[in-house]
């Protein structure tokens, strides 16, 4: 019977067709006969007795795992790591509760939402943090169709790709998560992006652009990496920023060769979703590669180890200061900006969705301290789907399988991520108190501080009343909103939230020149 698959596995399938199925192993049992394997006598009892499939349920099945698994210990052995022993025992990294919640996230959205939005494929890939394959869903029915969409399918990553392009700029020293860029039009070439909502949001700190998910900031921010490599002409700037942004996608794991063109910073190029699985899970691994694998460990048919995953030593790709401040700005993204739906309750995620043009893709690749994930949803024929963005489907389908996973397991931190948050209002913590202290020689007691602290109130309480009846420009009046100069930010001084003050001239000049807001 299993034979008889290989003419036709779908339509000779046990679970399919069952008496296709039988009539097919009797045409081969007859055909071992001919062949002289066999006799005819020896065929009897088969005949009599054919073959039944077991059953088994089809939510822990794993079949677009485990025919890449195959393919991946093959091209292993072919490449002289398994030495030369042909029967194996490989362990996998496969744990079949998580791909219970994929199997079943993808099922359940597709019937529910499937034709509200039009489309009727999907591809998951969850890996550790390491690349250890977790889980994996190819498509929406194994029987109907073994093409796996989360190895083979090559499709836009839209700006779930960004976050290469803003690496690159975090690497390049010219960027820090705060400095401030420019949302206006831009052009290179004849070809100029639009952003989602076609408006423009003027100046705002990197991060925010990241959670916005602004398309005009990627494409400055390639030009000005070019430029800070001594480059002036504009369109020469542009192309050797993309050629940074392309080196180091490669380096972070991403096997699909990227094509470049001017519109590569916002996704136009394709990958596959482990790609973007693995491009991802370089910032839940601390900036190592984490090249996605299926053995954790290969045993000949003697029983003896001769292979381990854990004897290959990780590649660091990224700094630690660059892997925590793509965290700190793809953190913003879930918390903040477009994959809210994302949120997993008391676990901190990061990533970051994509769209592309027609609404042919949609996509979120998030990540925890435990997994990374990457979610997509399509059409095999590359037709639209109806307006279906990464916040939407991928972005469910990924808080759907994580939530469960997350739990009764200890939850890990997405490495730096602690602490790039809690830096700036500690380090103003500290500030502040050391100026009380200062202030008063050092010989305030708690009482005198907190009697200090009433004044200072009450002060405040008087000085806004009486800036709202002489009408100074500046200060607060009644039934108008607007804070007390007391409380006023200088204009040269601006604080993003959870981020330590920055000077706006600086940050003109870091942002490589992006205009006047």
């Amino acid at each position: 019977m299993l034979a008889g698959l290989f003419k036709a596995p779908t339509k000779y399938s046990p679970n399919v067709n069952l008496p296709a199925a039988r009539s097919r192993a009797v045409d081969v049992l007859h055909n071992m006969v001919e062949a002289g394997f066999v006799t005819e006598g020896q065929i009897q009892t088969a005949l009599r007795n054919p073959a039944n499939p077991v059953t088994r349920t089809k939510d822990i099945t794993a079949d677009y795992y485990l025919d890449w698994a195959f393919g991946e210990v093959k091209r292993m052995a072919e490449a002289g790591r398994l030495r030369n022993d042909r029967v194996l025992t490989v362990k996998t990294p496969l744990d079949l509760s998580i791909q219970k919640s994929a199997d079943q996230a993808v099922e359940n959205m597709l019937r529910r939402l499937g034709d509200q939005y039009d489309v009727d494929e999907a591809g998951v890939v969850i890996l550790d943090p390491d690349g250890a394959l977790r889980a994996m869903v190819g498509g929406a029915d194994y029987g109907e169709s073994q093409f796996n969409r989360a190895t083979d399918a090559l499709r836009q990553p839209g700006s779930s790709f960004k976050p290469y392009v803003y690496a690159a700029a975090l690497a390049s020293g010219l960027f820090k998560p705060d400095t401030m860029v420019v949302d206006s039009p831009v052009c290179v070439g004849n070809w100029c992006p639009q952003n989602y909502g076609r408006s423009y949001s003027g100046r705002q700190p990197m991060w925010l652009a990241v959670a916005k998910s602004i398309n005009t900031i990627p494409i400055k921010v390639t030009t000005a990496i070019g430029k800070g490599m001594g480059i002036t002409h504009e369109w020469n700037a542009a192309k050797a920023g993309r050629a940074k942004v392309i080196q180091l996608a490669k380096a972070m794991g991403v096997t699909t060769p990227l094509t470049d063109t001017p519109s590569l910073p916002i996704g136009a190029t394709e990958v596959t979703v482990m790609d973007q699985a693995a491009g991802f899970a370089v910032f839940a691994n601390g900036g190592r590669l984490a090249k996605p694998y299926v053995a954790t460990e290969v045993r000949n048919s003697s029983g003896e180890v001769i292979y381990r995953h854990a004897d290959e030593k990780p590649v660091q790709v990224l700094s630690s200061q660059v892997t925590a401040d793509m965290n700190y700005m793809l953190n913003k993204v879930v918390e903040e900006g477009t994959a809210r739906k994302a949120q997993i309750e008391g676990v901190k995620v990061a990533g970051k969705t994509g769209t592309t043009n027609g609404y042919r893709d949609a996509w979120f690749v998030g990540y925890t301290g435990n997994y990374v994930g990457a979610v997509w949803y399509g059409n095999d024929d590359h037709s639209p789907t109806n307006k279906m963005t990464g916040g939407s489907l991928p972005a469910m389908t990924w808080h759907e399988i994580m939530a469960p996973a997350h739990q009764g397991i200890e939850i890990k931190p997405i490495p730096g991520l602690n602490d790039r948050n809690r830096a700036p209002q500690a380090a103003q913590a500290q500030a502040d108190s050391a100026a009380a202290v200062a202030s008063t020689g050092g010989r305030l007691s708690r009482r005198s501080f907190e009697v200090l602290s009433s004044l200072n109130g009450l002060f405040r309480t008087v000085e806004t009343s009486r800036s709202a009846a002489s009408g100074e420009p500046g200060k607060s009046e009644p039934g108008k909103s607007g804070p007390a100069r007391s409380g006023a930010i200088a204009p040269d001084r601006m604080r993003a939230p959870g981020l330590a003050p920055i000077d706006v001239a600086e940050g003109a000049r870091a942002s490589g020149g992006f205009g006047t807001p």
